[in-house]
């Protein structure tokens, strides 16, 4: 699959690249995107939650009343679940929710989310660049010049660009990451994925090695 290279004027350069077959044109495997967002997900939840239970609740321990001919339900002390500012029974507990993937299916996610951007023809190649210092304005002119600006834009960058980076910071429908960085979720997410040159040299090692 060719794709024609832009400038970040969004003007043609004259070149092609072609891509990877054997990343972006492969057939998806959407078990293996919904493992991986999945895992992308869990490890994004803290975990923190916390409730206490009946042991752990301030009280004095003095069974407040007879065992039977009460009336009502069963209780001891203060802290019982069964009145108002008791223990709470199998509240949550701090647990982590992250669990384990196999690289060879991390890599097969990627792969399917990548190939189903080429499907849509949502891939936009661009060649390399830099800006001269963090401009939010500069970043929002290149989305218009490329006709991405009204969509959700993963831009993908061979190696760590601060300037491009804080320049994309505050916009609320685009993101900057580097080639290494891609995962599945951020790809799928996207409207419109922008690719480097470059960035697409080091996609082509990290998922064809």
């Amino acid at each position: 699959m060719d794709i024609n290279v832009l400038d970040i004027k969004g003007q043609e350069t004259g070149r092609k690249v072609t891509l990877n077959e054997n990343i972006f044109g492969i057939e998806p495997n959407d078990h293996v995107l919904y493992l991986a967002v999945k895992q992308y997900l869990a490890d994004q939840r803290q975990g923190t939650a916390k409730s206490k239970e009946r042991s752990e609740h301030a009280g004095s321990t003095r069974k407040l009343g007879r065992q039977k001919g009460g009336g009502g339900a069963r209780r001891g002390d203060i802290n019982s679940p069964v009145l108002v500012g008791g223990g709470r029974v199998f509240g949550p507990k701090p647990r982590d929710y992250s669990f384990k993937l196999n690289k060879k299916v991390k890599v097969l996610a990627r792969k399917s989310a990548l190939a189903y951007k080429a499907q849509d023809n949502a891939i936009v190649v661009v060649e390399d660049f830099n800006l001269d210092a963090p401009k939010t304005k500069d970043f929002v002119n290149i989305a218009k010049n490329l006709k991405v600006d009204s969509k959700k834009v993963l831009l993908v960058l061979p190696e760590v660009e601060k300037n491009v980076y804080l320049s994309a910071r505050n916009l609320q429908k685009a993101e900057v990451m580097t080639a290494s960085q891609v995962n599945s979720y951020k790809v799928l997410n996207a409207d419109v994925v922008v690719i480097t040159e470059n960035s697409l040299k080091v996609i082509d090692e990290i998922l064809t090695k």
